[in-house]
């Protein structure tokens, strides 16, 4: 498995009042989110990377407003006249 090192100084942590494990836990959670949002990695990919369960990753789209079933409006047409 290849890891990602994320260079970060201590002023971030003073920033955001967290320890290094609970940052380091919550950008993995939210750059596994931005990814799913942007539809790069499926739902079931994109909570491996954030290291948690489906219904837990689910749990975290819902708390930072991302929508789970992410379609465009001709897949929405397509949905709807297939009803």
């Amino acid at each position: 498995m290849r890891t990602l090192s994320i260079p970060y100084s201590d002023d971030l942590l003073v920033a955001t009042g967290q320890s290094p494990e609970d940052l380091e836990h919550d950008l993995r959670i939210l750059l596994a989110i931005k990814l799913f949002e942007v539809r790069r990695l499926s739902l079931g990919k994109a909570a491996e990377l954030a290291g948690i369960p489906i219904l837990s990753f689910l749990n975290e789209l819902g708390h930072n407003g991302v929508a789970v079933i992410n379609l465009d409006d001709d897949q929405i047409e397509d949905e709807l006249r297939d009803a």
